[in-house]
């Protein structure tokens, strides 16, 4: 991939073979992160549920910290453009992903507050039911949401804690595939992704990137060095496979 920021990267809103990862506490945690070929730090804010890891002026600074390589992403669970916006401007973010329930109406509206913004929408897979409801259901969100953003990421939600996203869960695969497959937009996977099953998990879903939080961490839940350095190996050699292999994909609404 080009060593070119998330920003100027993706703006033909075409891109593959993305590694995010989500979630540090400083800035030596972030760098660790780029040092280890991460593409694009993710640092949620705003959470109706988990507790944030640092506070939104120390998320400025770890995001002025990093390399012209590596993009920040502000992840957040925020449905107003008005404070979606404002929140990217202080954090001085060009890319924002959101987690929330935000309607095509409110997506729009943030487009034209923010035009230069690079907006990632979750698709979060929920484990009860069908597969081929959850398709459908999902397939229609991203439908409607798709002419104002410029991604998608599909994310896990856990009934236990009501997160959709930080969960350290999987979901069905298979959905990300279809989802993926007929997306007029780049989709990212993302949920309980680690060194031992992403590369399965892109050869599964076939994404544009993968995104992992909980599952590079160690015991004092800061990234590990280690499991950095093998995710991106994986990730990478999964992507190379991806590339070399055609699509075939089962369904596509």
């Amino acid at each position: 991939m080009s060593a070119a920021p998330l920003g100027l990267r993706l703006q033909g809103r075409c891109f593959s073979g993305l590694i995010q990862v989500a979630g540090v506490h400083d800035a030596a945690e972030a760098l660790l992160l780029a040092e280890e070929g991460v593409d694009a730090v993710g640092i949620p804010l705003r959470l109706p549920v988990h507790r944030e890891d640092l506070s939104e002026a120390e998320a400025a600074a770890v995001f002025a910290a990093l390399p012209a390589s590596v993009a920040g992403v502000c992840i957040t669970y925020l449905d107003d453009p008005d404070e979606i916006a404002a929140l990217c401007r202080f954090l001085a973010v060009r890319a924002v992903q959101l987690h929330g329930p935000v309607p095509p109406s409110a997506l729009a509206r943030l487009r034209g507050l923010a035009p230069g913004l690079f907006v990632i929408k979750s698709l979060v897979v929920r484990g009860e039911g069908r597969a081929a409801d959850a398709v459908e259901a999902l397939a229609a969100l991203r439908d409607a949401a798709a002419p104002f953003v410029d991604a998608f990421i599909t994310d896990t939600h856990d009934p236990a804690t009501g997160a959709d996203g930080a969960t350290g869960r999987t979901h069905d695969w298979a959905v990300s595939r279809v989802l993926a497959a007929g997306s007029p937009r780049p989709l990212i996977l993302a949920g309980g992704l680690n060194p031992a099953n992403v590369r399965r998990a892109i050869a599964a879903a076939r994404p544009a990137g993968v995104d992992a939080h909980t599952g590079l961490e160690g015991p004092d839940g800061r990234k590990d060095a280690a499991l950095v350095r093998r995710f991106v190996a994986e990730a990478r050699a999964g992507f190379a496979a991806l590339a070399a292999t055609p699509s075939h994909p089962d369904v596509a609404p």
